[in-house]
């Protein structure tokens, strides 16, 4: 049991540092060289065309800057099917780090070139790279992981992805390199990562389901398992995958179309869409947005709120941790019924304290400890549990669509929610949390009436379990039990 959690949380770590860090790195990386970036366009443009630029256009660069990382997401998003499917999930993840190596070149030499255009097509190829690394990660890890491991080890992507914030945060840190002789090099920072993975991930063997159910190596899988699990007897996890492939009865891998179509795995497309490719309508970019005017309210000056936005990463950190020691014992679908409520009350009760933040000297640290256990409830419910249900709910023919169509609708959300963001909170103020409370309380809802848990159960038990979903009624009922014969079959050989 040592061996195989030691070698299985070893490629976690080396999956992670080249994954989903590099999507939390991006997110928050681009704050603090924001003045120094505008600055510099300034001073390129009158060099040019020999008259400064208006704020207009000043303000249009910036935006590019920032919104075209999401477009590089959402490209990259639509790659991961071909590419895993086509190249495997190692190689996608090692292919995953190019334009990650090339994005840190362009924004490195782009001062020294003269050239903003080279940071915004660098923020592009940063976007494919986390666009990729995302879904391919999330897919591999899990797909490596034991039936009792398996909630575990997903959720290392959640805590990969919050200890990129963190370091985002910390490296734009003025005493480290958020000075304005060294954006450049911050904005290189993603390189590192890169490299780490590139020097590292050969040494690890692609997933074992991969392996056997797409490429038909059962003596590669075999070799995987042992390697990433130990010598001990794992013949009944290899029998279970055997069971899957067997169901699948050599179908070619599924495309986003068959995805949306199938009726045989509608509920886990339901299930998919509602719960996972819509998290960004949580409101959790929306709290962030709101917590710099709070913590200035309770009388941080504004240089000290970078010191808070650390202690706000480290919470995320810590609780996608305690996420994943509870995800196996408390179960996925208590802890996001739970989490979703919780933040339903947290969104309620933080709109009201806004309201009243100008009336009351308490209310803004009333708002301040709400944003903490906001962040709190998403970190221990779908900012982990999320990581491993695409991979729990879908079988190996329908995953690769399912990781590509949620990849994509979240990049997409994440456009449109920044674009229109600012009109929101401009029309609505603080009661914008309304929104995403009606989301965060449907979710529970949802959760808790209709999503089955997945703790513990094979693939096929937990297909089993959406099939007396997708087949109601009289002739859903006939389906399901041919179904379900052809399913027991396989299972006993």
């Amino acid at each position: 049991m040592q061996k195989m959690s030691y070698n299985l949380f070893l490629l976690a770590f080396v999956l992670g540092i080249g994954g989903t860090f590099q999507y939390g790195l991006q997110i928050s990386i681009i704050n603090s060289p924001a003045e120094y970036i505008k600055s510099f366009i300034r001073e390129t443009w009158l060099k040019r065309y020999g008259s400064s630029p208006s704020e207009e256009i000043t303000t249009l660069m910036w935006s590019f800057i920032v919104s075209i990382y999401t477009i590089g997401g959402l490209l990259g998003s639509m790659c991961v099917k071909y590419m895993s499917v086509t190249f495997g999930r190692k190689k996608s993840m090692l292919l995953a780090n190019i334009p990650a190596l090339l994005s840190a070149t362009l924004m490195a030499l782009s001062r020294l070139s003269g050239s903003f255009e080279m940071i915004i097509i660098g923020r592009l190829f940063a976007g494919v790279c986390a666009g990729l690394g995302l879904n391919i990660h999330i897919m591999y890890v899990g797909e490596c992981a034991p039936q009792k491991l398996r909630g575990v080890i997903a959720i290392t992507a959640s805590t990969a992805i919050a200890v990129g914030k963190f370091a985002g945060f910390a490296l734009g840190l003025r005493e480290v390199l958020g000075v304005e002789a060294l954006w450049p090099v911050l904005m290189a920072a993603n390189a590192i990562p890169a490299l780490i993975q590139l020097l590292t991930l050969p040494f690890f063997p692609d997933s074992p389901r991969y392996l056997l159910i797409d490429k038909k190596d059962k003596e590669g899988c075999i070799k995987a398992v042992k390697q990433l699990w130990g010598d001990g007897d794992h013949m009944a996890e290899v029998d279970d995958m055997i069971a899957e492939q067997e169901a699948i009865r050599g179908e070619k891998s599924k495309s986003v179309c068959d995805l949306v179509r199938d009726k045989s795995v509608r509920w886990q497309f339901i299930t998919l869409f509602l719960v996972s490719s819509c998290m960004q309508l949580i409101g959790v970019n929306v709290v962030y947005f709101y917590a710099y005017n709070v913590f200035l309210k309770v009388g941080l000056s504004p240089s000290q709120t970078r010191y808070v936005s650390l202690g706000v990463g480290i919470t995320e950190i810590l609780t996608t941790a305690l996420c994943g020691f509870l995800v196996d014992r408390a179960g996925r679908k208590a802890l996001l019924w739970k989490s979703h409520t919780a933040m339903a009350l947290a969104l309620g009760l933080l709109t009201i304290t806004l309201a009243l933040q100008d009336s009351f000297s308490w209310t803004p640290y009333c708002s301040a400890a709400l944003i903490f256990i906001f962040i709190m409830s998403f970190g221990l419910g779908p900012a982990g549990v999320l990581c491993p249900l695409p991979t729990e709910i879908f079988i190996q023919s329908y995953r690769p669509a399912a990781y590509a169509f949620n990849g994509a609708s979240n990049w997409i959300q994440l456009f449109f929610l920044g674009l229109l963001f600012p009109f929101i909170v401009e029309g609505l103020g603080s009661f914008c949390f309304i929104i995403f409370l009606a989301y965060c309380l449907s979710m529970a809802i949802f959760v808790y009436l209709v999503v089955p848990e997945t703790k513990g159960k094979t693939m096929l038990q937990i297909m089993e379990e959406f099939n007396r979903l997708n087949y109601r009624g009289k002739k859903g009922q006939e389906a399901l039990q041919q179904n379900n014969c052809s399913l027991t079959t396989v299972t006993r050989l």
